[in-house]
């Protein structure tokens, strides 16, 4: 699978690590960056790159990881078609793919060990979508808010 991962100076270490892992697991990893370290850079362009090679590359899911992982949520779900899910525990791992067809997980480097995150960013790699109808029917709401800015309208082709 195509793995995008991004990072700001708080997941930098852990982020060179999880490419080598993910690589050795198989993985076709893209590295948006950081590509240096820099106490003072700023996460946003790491994670809308991210973002946008992932809705770009259909099939393809991304990692954020931040200091906590919220505002790399944040910036990743600035990016039209993303559904970027903050992840804390195995269960959230799961469910944000099985359930809400994530294609973005944002970790939080600050608030797990290593092997916590590796263990988070498994589960999510590996977990598919379930498809059931109630689960797309909620992400197409979403889809079509994101479009739109209401639910009354249809979609926008």
């Amino acid at each position: 699978m195509r793995v995008h991962i991004g990072t700001d100076h708080a997941g930098f270490e852990l982020k060179n690590r999880l490419v080598a892992n993910l690589t050795a697991k198989g993985h076709e990893v893209m590295d948006h960056g950081a590509h240096t370290y820099d106490a003072l850079d700023d996460y946003p362009p790491f994670c809308t790159d991210v973002g946008e090679a992932v809705v770009a590359q259909p099939g393809s899911l991304g990692v954020v990881i931040g200091g906590s992982g919220n505002g790399e949520q944040i910036a990743a779900n600035k990016v039209r078609g993303v559904r970027a899910a903050l992840v804390w525990n195995e269960e959230t791992a799961q469910l944000a793919r099985e359930h809400n067809d994530a294609n973005v997980i944002s970790v939080g480097a600050r608030q797990h060990t290593e092997e916590e995150l590796e263990q988070l960013i498994d589960i999510f790699l590996a977990e598919p979508f379930s498809g059931q109808e109630r689960h797309q029917r909620r992400i197409d709401l979403v889809a079509r808010y994101e479009e739109t800015g209401g639910y009354d309208a249809p979609a926008a082709d």
